[in-house]
């Protein structure tokens, strides 16, 4: 058995926080991190966004600083037993441990009936066999119009490819932005010279050749050199249910970002923590939750008692659009837009009885501090009081 004082099971960009948090307080206490991947943490971030730019791939590298931890990559934790404090791999060794990190983020959803050569974006692997396909191919599809859908296809649009995105909304990031930005999306995409098969699913996909074709719900059959998919993720739960730990929709936490047992806790896409500011329970999947409750659980670890009252940004690249948000984007609550110039420039609130739950700073930049005091304020709001309270 290999004893750590602290083992961080995962190897993304919480992990790699938690431990940068934990040296912050106990220089010394022995640290481990299982990784399933064969890569050291990295940020992931820029797989969809800046490495299409031409920022260097080494980049995404983050800096150990020499922290003195024992990486054990291309490892997966199987087995945990919180009462023994032993956690064990898929190649055998046992691990114990004083406190536990479960930073085991999200497996991407895929299709079960077909996998094929279907690339679902999440990893540093991923984004090297697309780049690849992409060296050689002109012809992509993207199947998914959310986040990760939309970056992709607008990265592989700006390299000179022919894009095609099926999705089963009717236009572009239909679960987050109103209806009349969705419908700008659409036309904004399209005069891109990509092709949109709106409220259309996958219905199979073959090889011929070098090509796959994707046949859509509709009966519509689309030929490609890669074909890329971006379903969401499905939080990675099942270590800490074997564990028996609570779990609901991702691991519960507590507000110091312990999970059902006090020396296990979680951080990153996989933790589900309550926010005061939403006053609701929530689960982020984004960087900087990633990167600020990564290191609060690591400084807890190691003896604080910090609660996390963090409210997450999280923003987002589309050609030459982009945007900052805060807080809860869900088009199906009170929306009012304040528009400096219409689609181009503005900034959306996202209301419930009244009260501002989440924003987005569409082009509007450096206003996140604004946007998260405004929701802390919990105050009743009308389109009127909204107009021009926030921009850049």
């Amino acid at each position: 058995m290999k004893h750590h004082k602290y083992l961080i099971v995962g190897g993304g960009m919480a992990a790699d926080s938690a431990i940068h948090g934990i040296r912050q307080i106990d220089q010394d206490g022995a640290i481990a991190m299982i990784c399933e991947e064969r890569h050291p943490p990295y940020d992931r971030p820029p797989l969809s966004k800046a490495l299409w730019k031409g920022t260097p791939y080494e980049s995404i590298w983050r800096n150990e600083h020499g922290l003195n931890v024992a990486l054990h990559l291309g490892k997966k934790i199987v087995a945990l037993d919180a009462k023994k404090k032993t956690a064990s791999d898929d190649a055998g060794n046992v691990y114990t441990y004083e406190k536990l990190l479960l930073a085991t983020g999200g497996r991407p959803r895929r299709f079960p009936e077909f996998d094929g050569n279907i690339i679902y974006y999440r990893t540093v692997d991923d984004y090297r066999k697309l780049r690849e396909l992409s060296e050689h191919g002109q012809d992509f599809i993207v199947i998914g119009g959310g986040f990760i859908g939309s970056e992709i296809a607008a990265a592989l649009a700006m390299n000179n490819k022919r894009v095609a995105m099926v999705f089963p909304e009717n236009g572009i990031g239909a679960r987050v932005y109103p209806a009349p930005l969705v419908e700008f999306l659409n036309s904004y995409y399209r005069e891109k010279g990509i092709t949109l098969h709106t409220s259309e699913t996958v219905a199979s996909t073959r090889t011929e050749g070098a090509k796959t074709i994707v046949t859509t719900s509709n009966g519509a059959e689309i030929s490609a050199d890669g074909v890329v998919a971006g379903l969401g993720i499905q939080p990675d739960t099942e270590l800490a249910a074997q564990a028996g730990l609570s779990v609901d929709n991702g691991v519960v936490v507590d507000e110091l970002l312990r999970t059902s047992d006090p020396d296990i806790y979680a951080a990153g896409d996989v933790a589900n923590f309550y926010n005061s500011l939403v006053d609701k329970r929530t689960r982020v999947e984004h960087e900087d939750n990633a990167n600020v409750m990564g290191e609060t659980a690591g400084r807890n670890m190691a003896g604080e008692s910090n609660a996390y009252l963090h409210l997450p940004f999280f923003y987002s690249d589309l050609f030459d659009l982009g945007y900052e948000a805060v807080g809860e984007l869900d088009p199906r609550l009170e929306v009012v837009e304040d528009w400096q110039e219409p689609f181009r420039k503005g900034v959306i609130y996202y209301l419930r009885d009244g009260r501002v739950r989440g924003v987005l700073l569409w082009n509007t930049w450096g206003q996140v501090a604004a946007a998260t005091e405004l929701i802390g304020e919990n105050a009743v709001h009308t389109s009127e009081t909204l107009a021009g309270r926030i921009s850049d």
